[in-house]
């Protein structure tokens, strides 16, 4: 029998290629022969809605004309290193600039998420003369030394011990937290006088900046509670420490607005940025800095560089997705959208296996647990990959797969956050796919529970 041209793909990738985040033997990728719009296609020819958007990038969706067409121009478009001014360069950086919040002024450009965040590490030490950098546990900012040192939680454990004078701190994570709060504005009170009573013991005068997903993504689309960022803003404040606010995933529309501090009362000192950018058609991202920082490095050199910073192909890229944001309403579309993904999901809580749902804008998570009375999760914090609670969530990953929704979890929650193109219609059969496979799912959890509890008698 010939072997078809994506069974050599397949082989080629397993000699070849390092797959992040996975045992390498077994691993057997499926091959993505075409998309369009929130679908995509196998080498079977099996479609599939991208409920994840990927790696929760593809924002404008598969094969977006205008995109397609952007590229077609790239040959018109010289390449130039960062020291030179360009076209696509400059009106990007304006146009971010007109996006961001009122306190923004400029923008220093990366290749991706991971690069934005240890950029804006090294620029909070060289504005502050400080070291030490607060980070919140349950964050994820990047695999890189610096950006892993950044993460809080246990993919952070291959880079240790890193590097000095990285602090984390405790996300306010009301689902899970042992305290019943009467309100989220005691929670609000109690998170905020611990992290004030840190900053105290790790000494004012020794930290830079603290960073912040404004809701973290990948370990679960984690809401913060009324007012928190806002007191974290006004702690700052208080110690001249910078707010760093990382919206690489959260950014350009995700949340249903631009940014997702859009959302609230303050204004951080640095955003980083990526995905969204770009909708993943480029690799780019960046650092967009307050005119306070701005102002410091016209006095300052800027001890950072990169040689694809601002890169001229990337950046047109970036400016043609910014584009179609505004002229097919996009991120008003994902508010819209949110809403009706929200009450779907909203409807999932009767389940006895779904613990939480979490959601704003087409950014939500829905967590299982093993116990819906305990909240004991499916999988405990920080277990290894190849355990038996995590290849029971895996199931469900391929369960979900298998019926043509694709998506990925971390720990007990699977995050859905579909393209934001995606419509009414297409939103429910995917959300009646999920459904449908979480009530088989709920059977095989609650047999695997009665059989264990027959096994101790």
């Amino acid at each position: 029998m010939e072997k078809t041209a994506s069974h050599h793909i397949q082989k080629d990738h397993q000699q070849y290629v390092l797959t992040s985040w996975a045992k390498q033997q077994g691993t057997v990728p499926k091959v993505i022969t075409k998309a369009e719009g929130v679908f995509f296609w196998d080498e079977q020819n099996h479609r599939y809605f991208d409920m994840s958007s990927q790696l929760v990038y593809t924002n404008v969706g598969h094969q977006h004309p205008k995109l397609l067409e952007a590229f077609q121009h790239i040959g018109d478009i010289p390449l130039s290193s960062p020291g030179f001014a360009s076209a696509s360069k400059s009106a990007l950086a304006k146009k971010i600039i007109e996006l961001a919040p009122s306190n923004m002024q400029k923008v220093f450009f990366t290749c991706g998420g991971a690069e934005s965040n240890e950029h804006a590490i090294k620029i909070a030490r060289m504005v502050t003369g400080r070291y030490k950098i607060f980070s919140r546990y349950r964050s994820y900012h990047g695999a890189t030394f610096g950006a892993g040192n950044l993460t809080g939680e246990n993919r952070r454990l291959s880079v240790e011990p890193g590097i000095p004078g990285f602090v984390k701190f405790d996300i306010p994570y009301l689902y899970r937290e042992a305290i019943d709060f009467a309100s989220e504005e005691q929670a609000t009170d109690f998170y905020l006088k611990r992290l004030h009573q840190q900053i105290l013991y790790e000494g004012p005068n020794t930290i830079a900046a603290v960073f912040i997903e404004p809701i973290p993504g990948s370990n679960g689309v984690i809401i913060p509670p009324k007012g928190y960022l806002e007191g974290v803003r006004a702690l700052c404040d208080e110690f001249g420490i910078l707010m760093v606010c990382d919206e690489v995933m959260s950014g350009f529309g995700r949340t249903g607005k631009m940014f997702a501090v859009d959302h609230y009362d303050f204004e951080p000192d640095l955003i980083t940025f990526a995905k969204g950018i770009t909708s993943g058609y480029a690799p780019l991202g960046g650092v967009i800095v307050s005119d306070q920082i701005a102002a410091y490095f016209d006095d300052h050199v800027l001890m950072t560089g990169l040689t694809y910073s601002g890169h001229t192909m990337c950046t047109q890229i970036g400016l043609e997705t910014l584009k179609i944001y505004e002229e097919e309403n996009i991120i008003e579309n994902a508010w819209v959208i949110g809403e009706i993904l929200a009450a779907r999901l909203d409807e999932l809580r009767n389940y006895s296996i779904v613990g939480e749902v979490r959601h704003i804008g087409l950014f939500a998570a829905v967590e299982l647990v093993k116990d819906k009375t305990t909240r004991e999760p499916l999988i405990q914090y920080g277990l290894d990959y190849g355990q038996d609670p995590v290849r029971l969530m895996n199931k469900f990953i391929a369960m979900l797969l298998d019926k043509g929704f694709y998506t990925y979890s971390h720990e007990s929650s699977v995050i859905i956050a579909p393209p934001l193109i995606i419509t009414k219609d297409e939103l429910n059969e995917a959300i009646d796919i999920f459904e449908t496979v979480l009530k088989d799912f709920e059977k095989e959890v609650l047999e695997i529970g009665e059989t264990k509890i027959v096994s101790a008698k």
